[in-house]
């Protein structure tokens, strides 16, 4: 059980406990005493009729609009309504998930001004797996994820859809059968629930952890090139990256010592060269910069998950009501693209490695294509054509959304940041890296086949991990079953588990 309020911050890891792994959550007493006394001010401000936006005002462009006691009862569930906006598929289980844990973080702060009842029917619905199904297009990053988190917010009106136990229900009846009551909104409660970059921050967190896992997959499949290429291995001692200071070089440098450990390359029975190309010996100044990359996004995100993002927000004990931006989704809109491109550069990196493997001009004896029977066969010459695709495609992508703001409600949201196209980019590019990380885990393990050498422990026990799910490419046979097989075994990570169990713990990993 997850303890939200209770004076620990919230982590990356919490966020994929809950989200992905469904660890039940709940409210500190102290969380629950801070909703409370916030409330308490604002119910005294709203009878005293002080203004305060969103809560006796309309919003946006209307702020203006002054609501008397009637609208302002009113006022909320339109609010919700309106901007329910969205389009597209459901955004996936988890994603939403996320988004909940994150609002509940915020409010548990106690500056959010909504009643208990709202923060409690989202830690029962978490618990309960009840999920709100919302679009996942429609929101700019800017304002919060109105759209989808109003969608999840229809929820506290018991309106809406969920999904629950496997069926797409109304969510009215998904929360009777879950025995979760409906609290319904009063003033500022529907503005409290969707004023944050919930959604955005929920997915980063998810992509977060996982990209950080396939860094650690990447730097296995490039110690099994470097192997299957005959590398030389000085550009992988320590005191190479601790001259030039960068953490996540070192760490790259120090797991590619652990994968080849043992090596007859790092014991010195085989002649290599002198020099070997960039892709090879420059991948840990390359994969440690994505590191550091990791690094600084890790640390926004989880300032976020810990902030106060809202507007207005309550300060009880100082009866003061602040209004300003804190829902702007700048602050992991920038570091979710920094990660994209990240990722995008470190594929590039594993697909030259994957060209030298496969060209004979480059690959230090080993047969054309990886196959014995060039000219009849062509080996994996396709798997090259399906990487430099994926490749494309997250190029692509990798333009960055926090510079495309386009100006919306009558230009009083003039600046927004696109943080979820900038998720939901970053999640496409990640998808992409599985199957060009796959393709060179094919591919060098198909090389090492052909080398006579005793490769390191890391890599014997990745070559067999790959060889679980991929045979040996003897003649040719449609490659498409073993690039998605494989790509689906970067995904959960099948070798890098394999790689642990066999030498510790990669240095750097969650």
């Amino acid at each position: 059980m997850m303890r939200i309020g209770a004076g620990q911050r919230l982590t990356i890891a919490d966020v994929v406990r809950v989200a992905r792994l469904g660890e039940m959550v709940e409210l500190a007493p102290e969380a629950l005493t801070r909703i409370r006394a916030c409330r308490a001010m604002l119910d005294r401000k709203v009878l005293a009729h002080e203004t305060m936006y969103g809560v006796n005002t309309g919003i946006g462009e209307l702020a203006e609009v002054a609501l008397d006691d009637e609208q302002v009862r009113q006022f909320q569930r339109y609010l919700i309504y309106n901007h329910a906006a969205g389009i597209g598929d459901p955004a996936p289980v988890e994603h939403v998930r996320a988004a909940m844990l994150s609002r509940i973080a915020v409010h548990a702060r106690g500056y959010s001004g909504c009643r208990p009842e709202i923060t409690l029917t989202y830690v029962a619905l978490l618990n309960a797996g009840v999920t709100p199904i919302a679009c996942e297009k429609g929101s700019v990053g800017a304002c919060g994820d109105l759209a989808p988190m109003s969608q999840i917010a229809l929820s506290l009106m018991g309106e809406g859809e969920c999904f629950y136990r496997g069926e797409r229900l109304a969510t009215r009846v998904a929360m009777e059968r879950a025995g979760i009551p409906i609290p319904g909104l009063e003033a500022r409660d529907g503005l409290a629930a969707i004023n944050g970059s919930n959604l955005i921050t929920g997915i980063g967190c998810l992509l977060l952890y996982d990209v950080e896992r396939w860094v650690a997959q990447v730097e296995i499949a490039a110690a099994m090139s470097l192997e299957a290429l005959l590398a030389n291995m000085k550009p992988y001692q320590p005191k190479l990256h601790e001259l030039r200071g960068f953490p996540g070089a070192q760490t790259c440098a120090a797991n590619l010592r652990l994968v080849t450990a043992g090596s007859d390359l790092v014991t010195g029975k085989l002649k290599v060269k002198v020099q070997d190309a960039y892709s090879m010996r420059s991948t840990p100044q390359v994969v440690g910069t994505l590191r550091d990359a990791l690094a600084y996004a890790r640390t926004q995100l989880e300032i976020e998950l810990n902030g106060v993002a809202d507007n207005p927000i309550f300060v009880a004990d100082e009866d003061l009501v602040l209004t300003g931006a804190n829902f702007q989704g700048a602050p992991v809109s920038m570091p979710l693209d920094l990660i994209a491109a990240g990722v995008t550069m470190v594929s590039v990196l594993s697909e030259r490695r994957l060209n030298r493997l496969l060209n004979p001009a480059l690959s230090v004896g080993l047969p054309a294509f990886l196959t014995k029977g060039a000219g009849m066969f062509s080996g994996h010459m396709l798997s090259q054509y399906t990487a430099d695709m994926l490749i494309v495609e997250q190029r692509i992508l990798s333009a960055p959304s926090c510079v495309q703001s386009i100006p919306a409600a009558a230009d009083q949201e003039d600046f927004v940041s696109m943080g979820m196209n900038g998720a939901l980019k970053a999640k496409q590019i990640l998808k992409n890296a599985y199957g060009v990380l796959g393709i060179e885990f094919i591919a060098a393990t198909q090389a090492l086949d052909f080398r006579g050498h005793t490769p390191g422990r890391g890599v014997r026990a990745a070559h067999a991990a790959v060889r679980a799910v991929v045979a040996h490419l003897d003649v040719d046979r449609p490659l498409f079953t073993d690039h998605n097989a494989m790509a689906a075994a970067v995904e959960r990570c099948a070798v890098l588990e394999a790689v642990e169990q066999e030498v510790g713990p990669l240095a750097g990993s969650w």
